[in-house]
């Protein structure tokens, strides 16, 4: 009797699986872990860029002027702060030359803008793509490991001349984990995509209104001399 539920375990189960079952365990396993430390690096760096938004956004409302607040260094690795001062600097190197026309230089300006933040989502988007796939494929690895190893299964029990629950049972089991580590697999994996997915385009949002407030005061600055 100890032995027969030591064989029901799941590591029994998992030890008595075919190879071919047991590799689709291990890339699930191994996609799972991939999956959750992607989870924590992008759960850290959005965490990351949505305080450096807001003391970003913080300064912006209270520095004095425009210049006062490109000469004050924040902090190096904010993307705001890249939107602001790419912006800001492009904008007095154009408003240098007195010959340049104001569309050209708030043109210039936006597109530098427009550059960093394009930059900046690129960074928060990546591997994405990826906890997507694990999300997606996950479930139909384990579905292939699960008819694998009833295939298997029923082939073994059409060789005994007495079919019983307690012949097919163990084999049943075992192929159904494949299905249950491709669901452990992707769950996370799904939940996770959407949850940076939203705040990916919730940060972008929020450069982009950085660069439409700068934009705003920039124009003001060309046409009214002596504003901030």
């Amino acid at each position: 009797m100890p032995t027969t539920v030591d064989s029901m375990s799941i590591w029994g189960l998992v030890e008595e699986a075919s190879v071919l079952v047991q590799i689709v365990m291990l890339i699930l396993v191994a996609a799972s872990i991939a999956s959750w430390f992607v989870i924590v690096q992008r759960t850290a760096l959005m965490a990351s860029a949505r305080r450096s938004l807001r003391q970003f956004e913080n300064r912006f409302k209270t520095e004095g002027s425009l210049d006062q607040l490109f000469s004050t260094p924040g902090e190096q690795h904010s993307a705001a702060e890249q939107v602001f001062r790419s912006g800001f600097s492009e904008y007095r190197h154009l408003s240098q030359h007195a010959d340049t026309e104001s569309t050209a230089v708030m043109e210039g300006s936006q597109r530098a803008m427009m550059t960093a933040i394009a930059r900046e989502e690129k960074r928060l988007e990546k591997q994405l793509p990826f906890l997507a796939t694990v999300g997606s494929v996950s479930p139909y690895i384990g579905l292939f490991g699960t008819v694998w190893g009833i295939m298997n299964s029923f082939i073994g029990l059409s060789q005994v001349q007495q079919a019983t629950l307690a012949a097919v049972a163990p084999g049943i089991a075992e192929a159904l984990i494949a299905t249950a580590i491709g669901l452990f697999a992707a769950i996370p994996a799904v939940i996770a995509y959407n949850r940076f997915a939203a705040s990916s385009e919730d940060l972008i949002a929020s450069y982009y209104t950085v660069a439409d407030e700068l934009a705003t005061l920039l124009h003001r600055r060309l046409h009214t001399p002596g504003q901030r």
